[in-house]
């Protein structure tokens, strides 16, 4: 359950980091992009956070469903 809260985080700080490395790319050297390698990086990160939410998302909504398929059954 950490690591899903871990990587809900993530997925709304994980945009902000690669914004701010924008900025500094643009105030320090605006001819070269070295931003794009990070947003890769985070990017793919990103990604994998998301899945980890969905599927903790698809395993609450099955114990939902399951629970409320027994409890109908009474």
């Amino acid at each position: 359950m950490y690591t899903t809260l871990r990587s809900l985080r993530f997925l709304v700080v994980g945009p902000l980091i690669v914004l701010m490395l924008f900025v500094i790319n643009l105030m320090t050297s605006p001819g070269q992009w070295w931003v794009q390698w990070a947003a890769l990086g985070i990017g793919i990160a990103w990604v994998v956070s998301l899945l980890r939410v969905l599927r903790a998302l698809v395993v609450v909504g099955g114990l939902a469903g399951l629970a409320a398929l027994m409890h109908r059954r009474r």
